[in-house]
């Protein structure tokens, strides 16, 4: 058993895909102290950070879990979550028809192994349709996203182009840290 260390129900659904025991315990970390403007840095910065804080709070007796997601646009933009419609409309519309890469990365830690990983899966949109566009927003679905993308619902059918895992896009990549949880009998 470990604990994921996020309130991601994403990262969640994963783990319970992969067959992973774990425990949900979210940790408090101030990302927005983290001033960083590369998406690879920033995401390290706050799995890393979230790993301190887990590891205060609960230790090491029980492996924990963190990780942390952005997008990026072409141009380098960092995509957090949108703080109100307004905003996932703005990082939506900045997706639509681009190419865009999510990037996670995870922190792995027991009592004697440290694993840590920064993967990238890039996509290529087709432009979004208004309609679909509007009726995602008020769903409100896009609310703790990273970007407000969910390549496992609103964005799907626009992929025109994916290079990568879609756990890595959907907040954890599970296929690089299997290998690790293995050896430490977790599974």
């Amino acid at each position: 058993m470990l604990y994921l260390c996020s309130q991601s129900q994403s990262r969640a659904l994963l783990l319970k895909k992969f067959g992973i025991t774990f425990e949900q315990k979210p940790v408090d970390f101030d990302e927005d102290a983290i001033t960083t403007r590369v998406a690879k840095d920033f995401v390290y910065l706050a799995s890393k950070g979230k790993l301190a804080a887990a590891q205060q709070r609960y230790g090491l007796e029980t492996p924990l879990l963190t990780a942390d997601s952005v997008i990026a646009t072409q141009s380098g933009e960092i995509l957090r979550k949108p703080k109100d419609i307004d905003d996932a409309r703005r990082i939506l519309k900045l997706q639509s028809g681009a190419q865009i890469s999510i990037i996670s990365s995870l922190h792995y830690k027991t009592q004697n192994l440290l694993f840590i990983d920064t993967s990238a899966t890039h996509y290529r949109f087709a432009p979004f349709e208004e309609a679909d566009l509007e009726a995602y927003l008020a769903s409100g679905e896009w609310q703790g996203k990273a970007g407000g993308c969910m390549v496992e619902g609103f964005c799907k059918k626009y992929i025109r182009e994916v290079r990568g895992h879609e756990s890595t896009a959907m907040g954890l990549q599970v296929e690089a840290l299997l290998p690790w949880i293995r050896r430490t009998d977790v599974l």
